[in-house]
Parts: C-alpha cells; structure tokens; sequence
C-alpha cells in the first residue's frame, strides 16, 4: 500500500506518518513535506522520483500527472484498470493526505495583495483530493486534521480503514473543495476592476456584495422541527464564523434547542451584545420585551423583568457579563426557556441545577477579528425570498451624542440624552414600527410590529399600564419619522417629556412645531432603523 502525503499545515502529519509506516504502508510526498517526514527519520519517496518529473514552475506544477491520478483513480474491481496501470507501471495510492493552500485565511489578512491571493489558490491539491474521493472505495482521503485520530485508530484495529469512514471522508473531501472554490469565487468576484487589473503590492478594493455570493455552510444538528410543528428544520453555521455569535455557543445544560428558541435567542443576543455597560436583554416572539443596564446583572435584570413581568414568562434572557449567583437566584424565579452570558460562575451554575431543562448557553463576547472585507462578508445580514435573496450589510450603526441635533426649543437634560442613547439602541433590535419608553436606563413600555406606528406607541403604553409603570417624564425612541404630528401627541399624553426619531418627513416641520406647543424635546437622529 502506498500514502501520499502533501500538506499546507503540518500539525499532525508526521504522527500520521508513523502510523501509516508501522503498518508498512510505503510513504510519498512533496516538497517540505517530504523533508519533514526525512529529517523524522521516516522513509519517504519524493513525488518527483515516482513520476520522473521535477517540479516545476515554483512548484504549480508537482502533483499534475497520471502516475498520480492513475494511482489514486483506478479501480482495483475492475481488471482493465489495474491491468493499464501494469502496462504502464503505475503503483495504487491508497491513502491520500492534503489539506490545501491557506486561501481563506490568507485573503482576511489586512492589506492582501492580488498576487498573494492568486499564488495560495491551489490546483494539484484540489485535483488529487477529487481524484481520491471519486474513488473512495479504495482510497481514504484525509484533507483535515482532524480526520488523523479515527484512521490510525481503524488501522491499528484492524489493518484497514473501513468502507463507512472512507465514503465520510470522501464526503468531508468535496465539502472541503466547494467552501474553498466558494471562497475563491466570492473574493475574486469582488476585485474591484477599472480601467487595470490591480497588481503589485497594493491591496485591491473590494466589493461587500461579489458577482456571486457562495453560502457556505456547515450542519450542526437536526432541530425537532420548524417554527410549527408541521415544518422540518435543522441549525446551519457559517463556515468561518463571527466571533461572539450564536452559533459558537457552548450549551451548558438543558433541553434540545428548538427553532423558535434559537430564531429568539439570537434576537437577544444580538441586542444584549450592542451595549457596553453591564446590561439584561429579556425577549419573547423575537422582540425584547424588557432590556435595562445596571450595576451589576441582578440590577439590570430586575430593571428589565419590571418592564413586562408578563410576556417574560418563558422568554429568552440574556447578559452581557458573567452570571452570578445573585442575579442566577433572581432568575430562578421565573420560567427561562434559554439563558445566555459570556459565562458562568460556579454557584450560578449550581442554582439552575434543579431546573434540568433550562437551557444555558456560554457565549464568548466578540474581541476583534480579520480584515474589514472579513469582517463585512461575516456582517452579512440575509433573508431568502421565492427562488433569491436579499443581503445587506448588518445594522450595526452606532449613535453618539455628537449625531444627534436637538430641532425644539426645549433642549434635552444631560440625563434624558443618555436615555435616548439607550431608547435608540433598544428600538434598533424591535419590530418596526417601533416605539419604545424608556427611563433611568431601563424600557419603560416597548411597542412592536404593528402597521401603524400609533398603535405601536398605544400598545407600549398600555404595556407600561399592565406592569404598573409611569411613562410620566420618559423618554420614547421610534425607529422611523413621525409622518404627522398624531404619533407624537400619542407619546406625550402617555407621558412622554422628550422624543428621538430619524427625522426627514415632509412634515418634519408640522412635528417639531407640535413638540414646541407639548413642551418637549425632540431630536433626530438622522438615520431610521427599521426591523423586518
């Protein structure tokens, strides 16, 4: 039997050699490869001896040859093959090894060249390993790592690798080749291209939206079933992806996770993650029905829960800080479908050991990352219509105090323009339209997905009504222009002392010149955030 080994990253591969040695599989390879394997004391055949032709081209030019893919492609159930590679003496390979040139993470470095990027686009490797999968009944192809333990484990059992783990690897192997052509297609299609195809060592520009945009991704498990339970469904990730999302967590303990408990944890994830202060994000039906930032999570949570004792029964919680004790103690007290933190402290995680099915979820919160191209494709935001698609860049936009411009006569206290930082970054993560009552750095009443926004701003103050909570003197954030003065009348007979909004309506002016005559402050915000 016969190995050939050809790798970009080595970990790993010279404890694979051995093992492949100790069976008396005989060794092939390239480049630093095959030194590696050498200077290890391992047997090794350079792949140039077997075909009896050098490398060449600064090596684009080592693998691409038939007593290469003659070795890997013929059947060995079928005489005419094995007679042909007699005729022309061709040795099987029976064990092949690559993982490819490192395009992906060559092309997230900052200031990526064209050339750099064309020069890690492999083109032996991708052929051998197709070669190889092809023909997986007689030949194991391993193009990750991770992939070594369970073939030296099977050889060692029992002299061969089984049929069951040879087709998973040849699996794993087209996979592997379609997330890498993927990436390929998605960066090269983006190269911004005027009158000159960019060249030397300045990085090209390149576009958030490529001529071809290539899903990749990977199946982490079945879900029980969809939204309803008529409807199939199963949780996908990204193949690279963003550091600090949903789908890196590690579950804790509980129940399975359900598509609506994902679809809603990811809601409050989301939202909870936006803020720097130590804050608690309380969702149900994917809008966040009680967010507050505090002192400490037992502080912010007890704010939040105050907002809507009611729609949080089963809701989705999330922290942006450690869970402890105290706060895990407050929590307890309620029925949680899903509870979210960056971690755990011990005693916290011992609270929720009676409530076996309480799922917990540790998060790591995000703490840099690749380029800005990296950094936008992973930002994506993606929603599927009949038979396309629409992406766009995430709604990530931050505001401060220097965007907002105050339109009224009555300026807003130093008090009330933190709070409408905070009542703006609340409405950015409800369903338009959005109105949203805050105080103090807590929601106060939150109004969601109505058609009409004055129902949006009745329904958050009949909210703040049911929790016995007084808007007098709040503040109120809605995610879109006031398109007549009514919507703004709405908020300031509910209590309402100081209004943010996008502006830009036809009748700006009829709104702020009623805010004038309410006595309150307005300002704009200049940008809308509108929630589909």
């Amino acid at each position: 039997m016969n190995a050939l080994l050809s790798v970009s990253d080595k970990t790993g591969i010279l404890e694979l050699a051995q093992a492949l040695h100790a069976q008396g599989i005989k060794l092939l390879s390239t480049g630093g490869t095959a030194k590696l394997l050498a200077d290890n004391g391992l047997p090794v055949t350079e792949v140039a001896e077997m075909t009896g032709f050098p490398e060449m081209l600064d090596g684009r030019v080592k693998t691409l040859h038939p007593r290469v893919h003659g070795g890997l492609l013929a059947r060995r159930d079928f005489p005419a093959h094995m007679a042909a590679l007699a005729e022309h003496n061709i040795d099987t390979i029976d064990v092949l090894v690559v993982n490819l040139y490192p395009f992906e993470s060559t092309v997230a470095k900052p200031g990526c060249t064209l050339e750099d990027a064309i020069e890690n686009i492999d083109i032996g490797g991708p052929a051998m390993v197709r070669s190889a999968a092809k023909n997986w009944k007689d030949v194991a192809v391993l193009t990750d790592a991770s992939q070594y333990a369970t073939v030296i484990a099977e050889l060692k059992a029992a002299g061969k690798v089984s049929d069951k783990t040879k087709f998973a690897l040849s699996v794993a192997a087209f996979n592997r080749i379609s997330q890498y052509d993927g990436a390929i297609s998605d960066y090269l299609s983006a190269v911004q291209i005027g009158d000159d195809v960019p060249a030397g060592d300045a990085a090209p520009q390149l576009d958030l939206f490529p001529g071809q945009a290539n899903g990749r991704f990977v199946k982490l498990q079945d879900l029980r079933y969809g939204e309803n339970s008529h409807q199939q469904a199963a949780l996908y990730r990204d193949l690279f992806p963003a550091p600090g999302s949903l789908v890196t967590a590690v579950q804790l303990q509980g129940k399975e996770l359900s598509y609506n408990n994902l679809a809603d944890a990811d809601a409050a994830w989301e939202c909870v993650k936006s803020f720097s202060e130590t804050a608690c994000v309380i969702v149900k039906h994917a809008n966040p029905c009680g967010v507050a930032v505090g002192t400490d999570p037992l502080n912010a949570y007890s704010k939040a829960f105050q907002t809507d004792p009611t729609s949080a029964f089963g809701g989705i919680i999330a922290f942006n800080r450690p869970l402890d004790e105290q706060a895990a103690q407050q929590v307890s007290k309620q029925f949680v479908e899903v509870l979210m933190a960056p971690d755990f402290t011990p005693e916290a995680l011992e609270v929720f050991k009676s409530k076996v099915n309480v799922r917990i979820l540790k998060i790591s919160l995000p703490v840099g990352g690749d380029s800005a191209w990296a950094q936008g494709r992973n930002a994506m935001d993606v929603k599927r219509i009949g038979s396309g698609m629409l992406m766009q860049t995430s709604d990530n936009h931050e505001l401060t105090l220097a965007d907002l411009k105050v339109v009224t006569k009555k300026q807003p206290t130093p008090e009330q323009l933190q709070d409408l930082l905070f009542a703006w970054s609340v409405a950015k993560y409800v369903k338009s339209n959005a109105i949203v009552f805050c105080a103090n750095g807590m929601t106060m009443g939150v109004g969601a997905g109505q058609m009409s926004r004055l129902d949006s701003a009745r329904i958050a103050s009949i909210k703040a009504q049911h929790a016995n909570l007084s808007l007098a003197g709040t503040v109120v954030a809605s995610d879109a222009f006031f398109p007549f003065r009514d919507g703004l009348d709405v908020v300031v007979d509910a209590g309402a002392t100081c209004v943010i909004q996008p502006g830009g309506s036809m009748r700006d002016q009829e709104v702020i010149d009623a805010a004038d005559e309410r006595g309150v402050a307005m300002v704009f915000s200049g940008v809308r955030h509108f929630r589909h």
